[in-house]
């Protein structure tokens, strides 16, 4: 994907009580691109001389603010995080939105809550203003300007509807549950399964899923051990009818043994009746590494 062309650093001193490097792009040089699939989307401003700016939104997940420097621009440590007023704008004020870790080789990543609280802020015309020191202990900030960037939330906002509902993280260990007793799927065991089955035929990277059915105490161990063992064979037949090939599941069961919570009432023991479900992953096949499946989209100026 590319940006366009080269944008010229913009590196100030501020003249505040103490002096601060800004990297900043020049107002009639702000870009922004959109990128995602499935799995992620993407709202990117590149920041001149510095590298890049971002708002990540995962499936499952609301979005979060990255600054992903070229070069170690940042000190390990803790950085200060604002949604500031634009310059002339200044009686709009600003928001701090708190402390955010920094690597001097990875950047930053906010939390979800400031993301989304930023992403906001900006909608209003703030901009993301990070405040931190340099490797050598020097003033450091690093702005965004919010040129441009309604035309880019709505492309980014038409991305994230297309997004799953989970991502591997949230999916690849789960659970299905038999609270009734016996070994029939209920509507919320399907629905849970639908989830998954959404989630695999859109992830090249899966390449098995491992089932482990489980009982409660109220039989004899023989007895609950078939009856884990019909357990997961329903969650498998029912992979193997919507697509999902035989061959690549495997089937296990235990009985009694591994409760989830200690047998000590009917509540409990209705925990203890389920299929646990383990997503296998080949890691050469995952969608991060599938460039050419991804949509993207350039908005800004050719300066």
């Amino acid at each position: 994907m590319r940006f366009g062309p080269s944008i010229t650093l913009v590196c100030l001193l501020a003249c505040q009580s103490v002096s601060a490097m800004t990297f900043q792009t020049r107002l009639e040089k702000v870009e922004w691109a959109v990128e995602g699939d499935k799995f992620e989307c993407r709202l990117i401003q590149p920041i001149s001389q510095f590298g890049v700016g971002e708002f990540v939104r995962r499936a499952g997940e609301r979005p979060t603010f990255r600054l992903k420097p070229q070069e170690r621009w940042l000190a390990d440590g803790q950085a200060v995080l604002v949604a500031a007023a634009a310059p002339w704008r200044p009686n709009m004020g600003d928001i701090h939105l708190g402390q955010v870790k920094v690597s001097s080789v990875q950047g930053l990543n906010s939390s979800q809550e400031q993301g989304a609280r930023l992403i906001k802020a900006m909608l209003e015309g703030r901009s993301p203003l990070v405040k931190h020191r340099g490797p050598s202990g020097e003033a450091l900030q690093v702005r965004m300007l919010p040129v441009r960037f309604n035309q880019a939330y709505e492309e980014y906002t038409a991305c994230t509807a297309n997004l799953l509902p989970v991502n591997f993280d949230q999916i690849r260990h789960t659970e299905v549950g038999f609270p009734g007793g016996g070994f029939d799927l209920d509507d919320a065991a399907k629905a849970r399964l639908d989830v998954l089955l959404d989630y695999i035929k859109e992830d090249p990277s899966v390449t098995a899923i491992q089932l482990d059915g489980h009982s409660d105490n109220s039989g004899n161990r023989l007895e609950n051990r078939d009856i884990s063992r019909r357990r997961a064979l329903a969650v498998s037949e029912y992979l193997q009818a919507h697509g999902f090939d035989e061959e690549r599941i495997v089937l296990r069961f235990h009985g009694e043994s591994y409760p989830k919570v200690a047998n000590t009432n009917a509540q409990a023991r209705a925990k203890n009746r389920r299929v646990s479900i383990q997503l296998k992953r080949d890691h050469r096949f995952e969608p991060t590494q599938q460039a050419g499946q991804s949509a993207s989209s350039a908005v800004g100026t050719s300066g």
